[in-house]
């Protein structure tokens, strides 16, 4: 099952405990890449930091729900807020992947 994860980051963490947290959360990625397809950050237009978005396959919400516990930037303060969404793709390269 597909899920999208949207972290919202809260703006009183500062960019240094990002920095200071980033290659442990990186490395986190790639042990959990076969759940976490595809990861990155979320910017506003002016650029400053607005939080992250994550592709995830897991059979439920509850193994997503772990998944971002688990992630070293979880305790630190960074995530303001996260929202677990199950999708459902029907369109990619192009073209209708239903009906």
């Amino acid at each position: 099952m597909h899920h999208i994860v949207l972290f919202e980051d809260n703006p009183q963490a500062g960019t240094d405990i990002r920095q200071l947290h980033m290659p442990a959360h990186l490395a986190f990625l790639e042990r959990n890449g076969r759940s976490v397809s595809a990861a990155g950050p979320l910017l506003t237009e002016a650029g400053a930091p607005a939080g992250g978005l994550w592709l995830v396959e897991a059979p439920g919400v509850s193994e997503v729900e772990a998944l971002v516990h688990e992630d070293p930037f979880w305790p630190t303060g960074l995530r303001k807020s996260v929202q677990i969404l199950v999708w459902s793709q029907v369109f990619a390269d192009g073209r209708r992947l239903i009906g």
